[in-house]
């Protein structure tokens, strides 16, 4: 069930991810030139809600592996 909390995590999350993620990548690939802000600005926009639906989609999953992992820590 999506609820409130799991939207502003998504949407907090997703910018954070996607920010850096674009940040690096797009450095990496084109480096620092004159219009870097507006081109890594453009992939941005891309990816924020890309991954604002990955997080919504996969933090059950990921929630349920994890406590999985756990569990075969611990024994």
């Amino acid at each position: 069930m999506i609820n409130i909390a799991s939207i502003i995590f998504a949407l907090v999350m997703g910018f954070l991810m996607s920010a850096s993620i674009t940040l690096a990548t797009t450095f990496v690939r084109i480096g620092v030139v004159e219009n870097f802000f507006w081109l890594w600005l453009e992939v941005w926009l891309v990816a924020y809600p890309v991954a604002i639906i990955c997080i919504l989609l996969y933090r059950p999953f990921a929630s349920k592996i994890t406590e999985l992992v756990l569990k075969k820590l611990k024994s």
